[in-house]
């Protein structure tokens, strides 16, 4: 049995080596004639699947180690027989601690000595959309979420949801919809002339979803006026082929890296592992947890006189500042457009290791109650 796959799936033979043998190839330049004699094809997000790549093809089974699946016809696939998985779900905590990590820094940024006073609204309450609100709940912000498919289909649930033109006013607007064209609440461009011009100099736009719902176009005209917001993007329309001046025109810049933490990426693979094995009848005998190594940072100590916010953030900086990634993005904008390019994915295949909280254990000495339960919501595993 032939196995395709990305070569930037990680673990691929510690997973599939005793399944078939493992043919590594670019994601972003795969074409028909690579997967002409595959049976199981393995991508991620920069591979579009559809008739074209895969029709006359062995194929009968693709997984995508990633959250989104705009990059896959699968209806074509489902028509043709074809098994197919993505893994939802596997990033969410990954993308959720991005999104901290900025928040942490545009609060530093402001001189908030309490970060949770900065409201926050979510554009998208799925996987990643949910669990960012959880997390910030606990940590005590207050949260507004906009998700119009979610409010119609669960309009007798007790979630509260609200306009987009409402989450527009939070201190934090963070977008994390799939990419969607057509239908009631299609999201590409969702951000656009309008929606830009409601924000101030005092509000924080983050994009970790989808690169084309903002209007970048819209974006850069509105970064060159007066009373601009300050804007996060890690995801950007037309990758890999980015605008070299809206990077340097945005706060904080960076690769489309947000979900990238070494146990996201790992659960994307074990996910797509398990549904593969479903799929040829094979029992499921490998965890994630088998091949997480130990991490560099495996310890931090707070004593009593610990201030609350200082600590969590310190401790949060400590597994990642996103201020690196800028700078590593930032230097790529030289050269040709496809010298930009082929930097940009090299960005992302050659991403340094990346751990998530709950790689790190804190000791807390005569720590309070709120200390510990803010610890906890992070993720991180506690002594105390």
């Amino acid at each position: 049995m032939l196995i395709v796959a990305d070569e930037n799936i990680p673990l691929l033979d510690s997973f599939f080596g005793d399944i078939g043998e493992i043919r590594r190839v670019t994601g972003r330049t795969l074409n028909r004639s690579q997967v002409e004699d595959a049976d199981i094809l393995l991508v991620r997000s920069v591979t579009k699947v559809n008739r074209e790549l895969l029709e006359g093809t062995r194929v009968r089974f693709v997984g995508t180690a990633t959250i989104g699946t705009d990059h896959i016809d699968v209806e074509w696939l489902k028509e043709q027989g074809i098994g197919f998985t993505a893994a939802p779900g596997c990033n969410a905590r990954s993308v959720t601690e991005y999104v901290l990590a900025v928040v942490s820094l545009f609060a530093d940024q402001l001189g908030i000595d309490d970060w949770s006073t900065l409201s926050v609204g979510i554009v998208g309450a799925g996987n990643v959309g949910s669990e960012l609100a959880r997390v910030l709940d606990r940590l005590g912000f207050g949260v507004k979420l906009c998700d119009p498919p979610r409010e119609e289909d669960e309009s007798g649930s007790d979630e509260e949801f609200v306009c987009l033109s409402d989450v527009l006013k939070c201190d934090v607007v963070t977008l994390h919809t799939p990419l969607t064209r057509t239908g009631d609440h299609a999201t590409y461009h969702m951000v656009s002339d309008q929606e830009l011009a409601a924000l101030s100099s005092e509000q924080l736009l983050i994009n970790a979803g989808r690169g084309e719902v903002i209007d970048s176009e819209a974006l850069m005209r509105r970064l060159t006026q007066a009373n601009a917001p300050v804007v996060a993007l890690d995801v950007w329309e037309n990758e890999p082929r980015i605008n070299p001046e809206l990077v340097d025109r945005v706060w904080l810049a960076t690769p489309h890296i947000a979900g990238y933490s070494l146990e996201g990426k790992v659960q994307g693979t074990e996910m797509v592992y398990q549904a593969l094995c479903r799929f040829l009848g094979l029992p499921v005998r490998k965890k994630a947890g088998q091949f997480l190594p130990e991490p560099a940072l495996s310890k931090m100590s707070f004593t009593r006189n610990a201030v609350e916010d200082e600590a969590i953030r310190l401790a949060l900086s400590a597994c990642y500042d996103p201020r690196q990634d800028d700078l590593r993005l930032r230097r790529t904008m030289k050269g040709s457009q496809d010298e930009r390019a082929e930097a940009f994915d090299r960005l992302r295949r050659d991403y340094p290791v990346r751990r998530e909280c709950s790689s790190l254990k804190i000791q807390l000495k005569g720590s309070s109650k709120s200390l510990q339960d803010r610890f906890r919501a992070m993720g991180f595993k506690l002594n105390i």
